[in-house]
């Protein structure tokens, strides 16, 4: 009973981690070096001068060494001064343990240290300096001494009570007097005086033991062997001292302290197995103070930063009653709920959230929240804290009646803790008890901790033990303790009461703590009645009405249905069948819902009493682990929720055990949605959220919908899945590893789903509406689609009523949703959101986000600027609005913060999404309509989607109206505040070195800047063109990107609109000309901005330069005969029959792949882009198909033409070639079958557009053959010539409607014009080019002609003006240009000549 002896190594350890806490934290620390020089300077005596230089030179080298250990050398001194005192003190005793353990090897001598405290003081040691040592070490060992005063305060307590008899004016004590949370209140005369020599002699016994008690533990400390912690056979050491139970008469020094009732301060000084030893008087504090400081005591200081978490702290009753509930956001989710649900509340269960605050300050955390009785009477009686302990002795055993002729009852009192109840290693009552295979049982921290060091045998067996892994709890031992527990709780037989009301109900037991300390006093439970009668009057009893026959009816059915209660859980306790256990569940579930529906007020505690036991709510779990009956599951699960609901102590029996909850996501992932709700009241955190892995589980709960609960939950299963997944997805989404999502990305954007989210936005409980609403946020990230289902299904008023409750985490995730909803395709949609927004709510939603702006973080700022500007702009925004002046202002400040570069970011993004065009998936299209502006030819894919976002929709031409009128009203919002202030502050961005910010400024810019050539001037495109003017330029000419080049472009052609502006500009000419002629081959408006600064000279030659790429030799396969492109890849055909492939696009003209299956010359080649096939023609009489796949080219198709293939083109079926003779003949791949078309005409070129096919004769004639009507137009008619050669036409090339000829020169009306362009819709002649020879060869691209005729040389022509621009000069000497080709952007020219060379040129 006295305890294990400490080792060696134990009293090291404890004294170690004493001292290390003290030199962490230095605020402790000098509080403890306060106390001590105060307790040595009390009577008025100075410190030696050496004791004070060692104070400061500890004090020096731990505080400059707070990141490290501090310096050995720093530390000898102050040991040497210490050591040299002629006598020791608490200040240097506490000194030189400081010192000796910041040294490396110095815990021995450090403990010694710690001791010499102890032996010097034994009261200031304990209660001031070193408590925690106290408890550790000395306190297992003082068990008896504590328990002998006990019991004696307790029968003298007793022996007052009963002389005083049952008088009314008389307060009871007897069920006080042992209660860790205080004393009497009144106690007077003779039983205080009483009382106080029992303490006083209490703290004497205590100090005389101590002080012998250090001294033997110094002596282990000398002897400095270690003993071993759990040994079969110990070795043999000294025995510790006797101990003193009684000491001298003589008063003590402090004697006159406790004289003074009235400035004496709660002390305790129990371990935390005898928490029922406080001293307690009453105190004048200071209001919100709950450690006050003595000002006349030195044993009454207390640690005011951090007390002692073992030792009880009387808590004044104006400060708990002065505890505010804390704003919804804040709690955790199931104090939450129980806030939004009243029926959660009970006598019997005061709200966790009244007493958050004070709990944590008391306990640091560290024990376990004790539940404030209802303060309605400043003289309410205490409940017994008792319950549960180890002491065998009983403390009372009696309560005095509350009535005029009520006697006394004898109640038994607590029996004697069962050996096999305590654990073996740490002499504790068993909390979660394993057994092992060696039959042994232990409680599972202390194994698992002996495990963990290493250990494989049994501690008392030493057998070896098979395995690491422990087994499963041991229901029936921790069930057997839970009834011994119960028999330990004093009953309280009802005595009648002059109001008739029934007494208090008898309050659950208390449960032992999470880090195996003493059970925690249980909570008290005083019913509304009951506690206007604590402390009844003569006058009150007198005046008192007797009980009508009604609530005589009502008492006495309560206590039918009480004691049928208690019966069935007996019957769940004792049982040992499952299906009379199961029986008995339903049995209890039907009699809580009888007793509840008829609304008392006094069965609901009663019954709380009865359930909320650690061993009722242990079957209830044991229930869950063995049931196989769906609805026993349910209603276990229903019970567990509603008492967790509503007691604490509940919630903390069931998370005691990780197993309990694991049963609970077992039971969840089988289709039992009720364990959602249990689940959620027990508040688990996140992390062990996810590791269940209940993620599926929630989605299939919430998708199942269905507000319908048959069990009448304190919060329905749909309401706990949303709460849970919200919890595991903000969980998930702040993870390291993000990039897994613990939901499947197809199950959170199902319909479904979405739409039962979509209503729990407006369900009751904030929480509930909060999770939705987050989930629903992550649906959009993770697929915008969604984003207009969302908006089409939320209602939104909930959500902004929510706005006003919550926290500002919470705020600015509501602020979050509502600016994602508004990226939606159409211009309309969102409008009507904002005037949902703006009207929908119960408050001003404008100005209640003007004041959250006001004090919203940096990060938080622009995304509510954002989302209170886009309200503003619903009215005239040429009209004064603060609203949008302090919106502006504020993304303005942001762009400016270069301290924090994320602020600057999120406001350029929010400038950059309010032009409010979006694609479907909600991603802004500011950057893609500039784009397009600027006519880009690239395939940018911001221009396919905005093409996309503009493709579809009846109201077409209103939607694009809506959306240019706010664009309009938002640039100008953004542009006018401050006479162009946001252009100083994006020049600021377009300097920094981050990418992102960059691009996405140059964006915000480019738009801004371009809005304002079609806003009216009001002078502000002049301080634009000031702040960004030098940017743009230099993004032109250096940007890395060529969509950034283009979007500098479109602001400088904004700039050129007005005089100043292209005189500005043309102070860097040189640099922005040399880009544009980089630019005009893949954008319109470059190719324009050179025209206007070159003066209209397009045709100089300047502009149009090329250079030779690259060329191949390829003449020993004979003349190139046929060069086309195809997916950035050269096919050329040779006269051999080769078909060759070259790379396109970056080495261009490297070989990749040749193969020779025709027999003969290839006389053309076709592409058919839409199936990416290439067709050859060839003089063997074939056409062959070819599929170019991972570098290889293979024929998959052979079609016999049965005539020489002179030239070829092709559709989807049909393949349309000249033959030897006169006409096309056409050839149907599916059934093989030919025919010939334009019989009487030799063709000697054509070109296949649109179902039209383009013919040019040897008699110099163009016809276009309608190839669905076969009707015959004449383009240009031929002439016979008897005397002469023909003007045969050689090729025909169709581009943008125009028809281009290529023919041999006549001196006809068009002179020597060899090429002619011909318009195809009216036949109508457009222009010629005046080529120097014949026009053999010819290619057009979106700029350029290029001509070439039956010598080396290739004309370049412009397209536009044809003008001739140059000459290129192709192969050898004497060889001819055969064939061209251009690829998709015009950049590249490929040339085939007939001395077998390839040759390509690129535009510079």
């Amino acid at each position: 009973m006295a305890g294990p002896t400490p080792t060696y190594s134990a009293i090291v350890s404890h004294t170690a981690a004493f001292l290390a806490e003290l030199i962490a934290d230095p605020l402790l620390r000098r509080h403890l070096l306060s106390a001590a020089a105060a307790a040595d300077g009390g009577g008025g005596q100075q410190h030696p001068a050496a004791t004070l230089q060692a104070l400061s030179l500890v004090s020096d080298a731990l505080d400059t060494a707070a990141s490290g250990s501090a310096s050995p050398s720093s530390l000898r001194a102050p040991e040497r001064l210490l050591r040299s005192l002629p006598a020791a003190t608490p200040l240097s005793c506490l000194l030189l343990a400081l010192a000796r353990a910041a040294r490396r090897g110095g815990g021995g001598a450090a403990a010694a240290a710690v001791l010499n405290l102890f032996a010097l003081d034994p009261a200031l040691a304990r209660h001031e300096l070193a408590p925690a040592p106290f408890e550790a070490l000395f306190a297992p060992r003082l068990l008896p001494v504590m328990r002998h005063f006990a019991a004696r305060r307790a029968a003298a307590a007793a022996k007052a009570m009963d002389e005083e008899g049952g008088s009314d004016e008389t307060t009871a004590v007897s069920d006080e007097v042992m209660d860790e949370e205080g004393g009497s209140d009144e106690e007077s005369g003779a039983q205080a005086q009483e009382m106080r020599v029992l303490e006083r002699e209490y703290e004497r016994v205590l100090d005389a033991n101590c002080k012998a008690y250090a001294l033997y533990l110094k002596r282990i400390l000398e002897a400095g062997e270690p003993l071993a912690a759990v040994s079969p056979s110990p070795s043999p050491q000294p025995p510790p001292p006797e101990l003193v139970f009684g000491v001298g008469a003589d008063e003590d020094s402090r004697g006159d302290e406790d004289a003074a009732p009235e400035n004496d301060e709660s002390a305790a000084s129990s371990q935390s197995d005898l928490r029922d030893n406080p001293m307690w008087a009453e105190t004048e504090e200071q209001p919100g103070d709950l450690y006050p400081r003595r000002q006349s005591s030195v044993r009454g200081r207390r640690d005011l930063m951090r007390p002692p978490s073992l030792y009880p702290q009387r808590v004044p009753p104006h400060l708990i009653v002065q505890q505010q509930t804390p704003p919804v956001g804040r709690a955790s989710p199931a104090s939450r709920i129980r806030a939004e649900h009243p029926r959660s509340r009970s006598p019997a269960a005061p709200s966790d959230d009244s007493m958050e605050e004070s709990s944590s300050e008391l306990f640091a955390g560290k024990e376990e929240k004790i539940a404030a009785p209802p303060l309605s009477s400043s003289k309410q009686p205490r409940p017994r804290a008792d319950a549960g302990r180890l002491s065998p002795e009983p403390a009372s055993s009696s309560s005095p009646a509350r009535g005029n002729d009520a006697a006394a009852v004898d109640t038994p009192g607590p029996l004697p803790t069962p050996k096999d109840f305590v654990c073996p290693i740490t002499s504790q009552v068993f909390d979660d008890p394993v057994t092992l295979e060696t039959g042994q049982t232990y409680e599972r921290r202390a194994i698992q901790e002996w495990l963990d060091r290493g250990n494989a045998t049994c501690p008392i067996t030493r057998q070896r033990l098979h395995g690491a892994q422990l087994p499963k709890t041991n229901y029936v031992l921790k069930r057997l303790i839970g009834a011994w527990r119960d028999q330990q709780q004093p009953q309280r037989r009802p005595s009648p009461s002059p109001s008739g009301s029934p007494p208090p109900a008898t309050p659950p037991p208390a449960t032992t703590g999470m880090e195996g300390d003493s059970p925690a006093p249980p909570p008290f439970i005083v019913p509304v009645k009951a506690a206007a009668t604590s402390s009844p009057s003569p006058e009150a009893n007198t005046s008192a009405s007797a009980p009508s026959p009604t609530s005589v009816i009502a008492q006495a059915s309560l206590e039918s249905a009480v004691a049928e209660l208690r019966a069935a859980v007996s019957c769940l306790c004792t049982s040992e069948d499952l299906a009379q256990s199961e029986r008995s569940v339903l049995k209890i579930e039907r009699l809580w819902r009888d007793a509840t529906a008829g609304g008392s007020s006094d069965a609901e505690p009663a019954i709380l009493a009865a359930l909320a036991r650690p061993a009722v709510v242990n079957d209830l779990v044991e229930i869950l682990f063995n049931s196989v009956s769906a609805q026993v599951l349910r209603v276990a699960v229903f019970l567990l929720a509603e008492l967790a609901s509503r007691d604490d102590a509940v919630v903390q029996t069931l998370t005691r055990v990780d197993s309990d909850v694991d049963c609970l996501a077992a039971l969840f992932k089988k289709g039992l949605a009720e364990a959602a709700v249990l689940i959620c009241l027990l508040a688990p955190e996140p992390e062990q959220l996810v590791e269940m892995d209940l993620a599926e589980a929630l989605v299939t709960t919430i998708r199942r919908g269905g507000d319908e609960d048959p069990l009448k939950m304190c919060v329905r299963p749909k309401a706990a899945s949303v709460i849970l997944l919200g919890q595991i997805l903000v969980e998930a989404a702040g993870a390291a590893d993000s990039s897994t999502s613990p939901v499947p990305r197809s199950a959170l954007l199902s319909e479904r789903f979405i739409r039962s989210l979509a209503a729990s936005l407006e369900a009751e409980p904030v929480e509930e509406r909060l999770a939705a609403m987050r989930i629903l946020l992550r649906c959009i990230w993770e697929d915008g689609h969604c984003r207009s289902s969302i908006a089409e299904k939320a209602s939104l008023g909930a959500v902004l009523d929510a706005f006003h409750a919550v926290g500002d985490a919470d705020k600015i995730d509501i602020v979050r949703f509502l600016y994602e909803l508004l990226k939606l395709k159409k211009r309309s949609a969102p409008e009507r959101l904002l005037r949902t927004i703006k009207e929908g709510g119960s408050f001003s939603m404008m100005h209640t986000l003007l004041v959250y702006l006001q004090s919203a973080p940096p990060e938080h700022s622009p995304v509510v600027a954002g989302l209170l500007l886009q309200l503003d702009l619903l009215v005239e925004p040429r009209k004064i609005s603060m609203y949008r002046e302090e919106a502006v202002d504020c993304l303005i400040q942001c762009l400016k913060n270069a301290d924090f570069p994320r602020c600057q970011l999120l406001a350029a993004e929010t400038i950059m999404c309010l032009p409010g065009k979006f694609s479907s998936s909600g991603r802004p299209l500011a950057r893609s309509t500039l784009l397009k502006f600027a006519r880009v030819k690239e395939r940018y894919r911001q221009s396919q989607d905005l093409n996309a976002a503009r493709a579809d929709g009846e109201d077409e031409m209103e939607e694009g109206k809506a959306a240019s009128e706010w664009e309009r009203k938002a640039a100008y919002a953004v542009v006018s505040h401050e006479f162009g202030l946001v252009f100083e502050a994006l020049s600021e961005c377009l300097r920094t070195k981050n990418a992102e910010l960059f691009t996405t400024s140059l964006v915000c810019a480019t738009w801004l800047v371009y809005m304002l050539s079609l806003l009216p001037d009001t002078g502000v495109l002049g301080a634009a063109r000031v702040c960004l003017l030098r940017q743009f330029v230099v993004v032109l000419r250096s940007a890395k990107h060529g969509s950034d080049r283009v979007l500098a472009m479109v602001a400088l052609r904004s700039f050129m609109n007005d005089r100043e502006g292209m005189h500005d500009i043309t102070t860097y000419i040189k640099d922005v000309l040399k880009t544009l002629r980089e630019l005009k081959k893949s954008s319109g408006l470059a190719f324009e901005m050179l025209k206007l600064l070159s003066d209209g000279q397009e045709s100089s030659v300047d502009m149009w330069s090329h250079k030779e790429i690259n060329q191949v030799d390829c003449s020993a396969n004979g003349e190139v005969t046929s060069v086309v492109y195809l997916k950035n890849y050269i096919f050329s055909g040779h006269s051999d029959g080769t078909l060759k492939v070259w790379e396109g696009s970056e080495n261009i003209l490297r070989l990749v792949h040749e193969v020779q299956e025709h027999t003969k010359a290839i006389t053309s080649l076709s592409v058919l882009h839409s199936e990416e096939k290439l067709f050859s023609g060839s003089l063997d009489r074939s056409i062959r198909v070819w599929q170019f796949r991972d570098g290889m080219l293979r024929c998959v198709e052979v079609h016999d033409t049965r005539d020489p293939v002179q030239s070829l083109a092709v559709a989807s079926a049909v393949a349309y070639f000249v033959p030897q003779g006169a006409g096309v003949k056409v050839l149907n791949w599916n059934s093989g079958n030919s025919k010939l078309l334009n019989p009487n005409k030799y063709v000697r070129s054509m070109a296949l557009v649109h179902g039209k096919l383009f013919c040019g004769c040897n008699d110099g004639s163009i016809q276009e053959i309608d190839l669905a009507s076969g009707t015959l137009g004449v383009i240009q008619s031929g002439s016979k010539r008897i005397l002469g050669k023909a003007s045969p036409v050689y090729v025909l090339r169709v581009h943008d409607g125009l028809l281009y000829t290529g023919s041999t020169p006549s001196s006809s009306v068009d002179g020597c014009a060899s090429v002619k362009v011909w318009s195809c819709a009216n036949y109508g002649l457009v222009g010629s080019m005046a080529t120097a020879a014949e026009a053999r060869s010819l290619v057009v691209s979106a700029d350029l002609v290029y001509v070439a005729s039956g010598t080396a040389a290739v004309e370049i022509w412009s397209r536009e003006k044809l003008a001739r621009i140059g000459t290129l000069l192709a192969g050898g000497p004497g060889c001819r240009v055969q064939c061209m080709a251009v690829d998709a952007d015009g950049d590249v020219l490929v040339v085939g000549t007939s001395d077998g060379r390839i040759q390509a040129w690129g535009l510079t």
